[in-house]
């Protein structure tokens, strides 16, 4: 049984379905009215994402998450651009999912999305791989609806970083579920979703170690 069908176990024999029925379709219709206003009243300037119907504005991140999301960025980018891999992207790239709408801190797209991508793209598609720089106000979404989002709609790896404590967390999909793969502050970090990419897990975090994975991958 899939996890679509185990939700809707319990109502498919209710004499009070077609009244859930109702009441979903009616917030559905609600929640398009809510996202229309969404994209017509969001700026450049802000970081914004709508999720289960609600605009959820983010507030400036500390120096430390900044940091890592940086050295993320930077050896990512070396090395798919270096290999014509795709698109790296960071912050601001609002990426489309049939009900929500995320800015994730640093996103992957392969050749493929990366073809379909234009100079006036604004509305991005989902993701090949998503990475979140945990902060207090973020972790219980990082780990909740966008964790189940994320995997329920084919991204494809999602790793989810403690920049506090240095500890990544590398989450691979597998018939529709995340598995953990790696979860350390040590050791090599190999992406499944991105070709040829493997670099110290401490280069995630410490700038000197981050210079000397530059070097390794641009050699």
């Amino acid at each position: 049984m899939t996890t679509l069908e185990t939700l809707i176990e319990p109502l498919k024999h209710s004499p009070r379905l077609p009244e859930v029925v109702n009441l979903l379709q009616l917030q559905m219709e609600k929640e398009k009215l809510r996202r229309r206003k969404f994209y017509q009243q969001m700026t450049p300037e802000q970081k914004i994402e709508f999720i289960d119907g609600e605009i959820i504005l983010h507030s400036p991140a500390r120096n430390q998450h900044l940091d890592v999301t940086k050295f993320i960025l930077k050896l990512v980018d070396t090395h798919v651009s270096s290999q014509k891999l795709g698109t790296v992207k960071v912050e601001k790239c609002l990426c489309v999912f049939p009900r929500n709408d995320y800015e994730p801190d640093v996103v992957f797209f392969g050749i493929e999305k990366t073809a379909k991508l234009t100079a006036d793209t604004m509305k991005f598609p989902v993701p090949d791989l998503v990475v979140e720089v945990l902060s207090s106000s973020t972790e219980e979404r990082d780990r909740g609806v966008k964790f189940e989002d994320f995997a329920a709609n084919g991204v494809g790896e999602y790793w989810i970083v403690n920049a506090e404590d240095s500890v990544i967390e590398q989450y691979i999909l597998k018939n529709g579920n995340y598995q953990l793969k790696l979860k350390s502050s040590s050791g090599n970090l190999q992406s499944k979703v991105i070709k040829g990419f493997e670099v110290k897990v401490a280069a995630l975090f410490n700038e000197t170690e981050n210079l000397a994975a530059l070097k390794d991958l641009i050699n």
